[in-house]
């Protein structure tokens, strides 16, 4: 009995080394995408009145996990029984994130566009929570088809736990710093409250940082989402022979913007022949 015991503990303690080397090497291959899903989650949870700054996050964070209890079966049994339905699905995402990121363009460049001679309408707080999870649900399923791809030949409980690991940290570690960046200014306010001068001068910088800091982020965001969409579309074989050669990021950016900029005018068209 106690020799199976131990038996138990080194077959443990295998395991454990397995999925320490193999979340190691999944979070570096998803680290792009996790920083591209930190621009992202945080362009889409600021902007909000002060008061529902948390709450919001708090709604989207919850969808988050909910994203991820969704797709992680789901990508376990795509891999085992139907993993050509994957690159498929990632696609449709891509184009999705495409969309969503030159439209956020268009709207930048010309906010009256389309709506009429009056100021366009800025989403109410329950759609912008939707969207946002939507866009996490898409970036989820990526990053978790990327962690699993790390481990497919791993045995079953190693890649659970390793895919599991990953989407726990593009969940906690993602929006636990999108809280950090949402509340800089209450940081900074305490701050200027305290006796030393250089409180109060990190305080003030903080302060006057947040709204030229959520600007940036606005943007980065945007840029993220074309890339992580012209990077899904970069990754199909007949695409990559094709630009063989070329920067990754340009090649990302073009098919980003590219495919985004028809899937807006085909829904423009689609709006178009409905309103006819």
């Amino acid at each position: 009995m106690p020799s199976g015991f131990f038996a138990l503990l080194d077959d443990l303690a295998l395991i454990m080394d397995d999925v320490a080397a193999m979340t190691k090497v999944a979070g570096k291959k998803t680290a792009g995408i996790l920083g591209d899903d930190l621009a992202v989650n945080a362009e889409k949870a600021v902007g909000f009145p002060a008061s529902r700054e948390l709450p919001v996050l708090w709604a989207i964070t919850k969808g988050s996990f909910l994203n991820k209890l969704i797709i992680l079966p789901l990508a376990f049994l795509l891999s085992a029984f139907a993993g050509w339905l994957i690159q498929p699905i990632l696609i449709a995402g891509g184009v999705y994130l495409a969309y969503e990121g030159v439209e956020k363009v268009v709207h930048t460049l010309r906010p009256h566009g389309g709506h009429g001679s009056g100021p366009a309408e800025r989403p109410d707080e329950k759609t912008r929570i939707r969207s946002a999870v939507l866009v996490d649900f898409i970036l989820s399923v990526e990053i978790i088809i990327i962690a699993l791809s790390q481990v497919v030949d791993a045995d079953l409980i190693v890649q659970v736990l390793v895919v599991s690991i990953i989407a726990l940290v593009a969940t906690v570690g993602v929006y636990g710093l999108v809280a950090l960046i949402v509340r800089m200014d209450d940081a900074g306010m305490a701050l200027m409250e305290r006796d030393e001068a250089w409180a109060r001068s990190l305080g003030n910088t903080m302060v006057r940082a947040l709204p030229k800091l959520i600007r940036l982020i606005s943007h980065v965001g945007t840029v993220a989402l074309l890339l992580v969409a012209g990077g899904i579309f970069h990754h199909i074989e007949a695409v990559h022979h094709v630009f063989e050669g070329w920067p990754g990021l340009l090649v990302d950016g073009l098919l980003g913007a590219g495919i985004g900029g028809l899937a807006v005018l085909a829904k423009t068209g689609v709006d178009r022949l409905r309103r006819a």
